[in-house]
């Protein structure tokens, strides 16, 4: 897909997209530094492979990047991204909340540490990142924030209770933030994903792809540049008066 426009959609701004080493994350992080934008890569582990990332990004679209990396669920960690953002850049204005993890099991058989787990990196992490970026974008009364979350979120699914739970947080959380921070120029959406081409789906038994492949009414799986347009959509100033929307991006998925 090409991404080029000119002028850059967003030119001069300032990015971070959590969980950006790979899949979804990767491609909007891909799609926002095509546009112009300087980019935060943000990764849990392998911290040289992240840099290197960061710097064909740079090279490729001339823009500047930053690695970081640890994980959402640490207040402290997240806590330094944020005063390294501010040292470098001395601004955000798109936040993408896409660092997740996905843990299925029957009701009956989800452990206390899975459910911990879960909800401290899908729900809790997505918070504390919220919180951070939107102090650092109030002080500009400006910026887009956008929260990934997932069509199990929306409508549930068998044996992804915890997971859609800690999914479907993000809604509640998108349209309070959404309305807290209208008055200060703040943007606030959410993204829900449905069966895209990641390496979580590809890990999944094959007569279960199958399955749900052919429920999606357009008649393909998703890929990860698919969801990172609408992403783009958001942070630009096209959605400058989008704001406590959450928008589907799953090719007419049926439930």
């Amino acid at each position: 897909m090409a991404w080029r426009s000119e002028p850059p959609l967003l030119a001069g701004r300032a990015a971070l997209v959590t969980g950006s080493s790979r899949g979804i994350g990767e491609a909007i992080a891909r799609a926002l530094a095509a546009h112009g934008a300087d980019v935060a890569l943000h990764g849990l582990h392998d911290p040289e492979a992240l840099t290197a990332q960061a710097a064909a990004l740079a090279a490729e679209f001339g823009v500047r990047t930053l690695a970081l990396v640890g994980d959402v669920a640490d207040p402290a960690a997240v806590k330094g991204w944020f005063q390294t953002l501010f040292a470098q850049w001395k601004r955000l204005d798109v936040l993408v909340n896409n660092a997740g993890v996905m843990e299925g099991a029957l009701l009956g058989m989800a452990t206390p540490a899975m459910i911990d787990r879960v909800i401290d990196v899908n729900t809790k992490g997505a918070i504390h990142v919220l919180q951070a970026g939107a102090r650092l974008m109030t002080r500009h009364h400006r910026g887009s924030i956008i929260n990934v979350t997932s069509i199990l979120g929306t409508q549930g699914g068998a044996g992804q209770a915890v997971y859609a739970a800690s999914k479907a947080a993000l809604l509640g959380l998108t349209w309070s933030a959404a309305k807290e921070l209208a008055p200060q120029g703040v943007r606030v959406n959410a993204i829900a994903p449905g069966y895209i081409d990641t390496d979580l789906v590809r890990a999944l038994p094959p007569a279960v792809q199958a399955e749900r492949a052919a429920a999606i009414a357009m008649g393909r799986v998703g890929t990860p540049a698919d969801v990172a347009g609408v992403a783009l959509f958001l942070a630009s100033d096209l959605a400058a008066y989008v704001t406590g929307q959450v928008i589907g991006c799953d090719g007419g998925l049926r439930a």
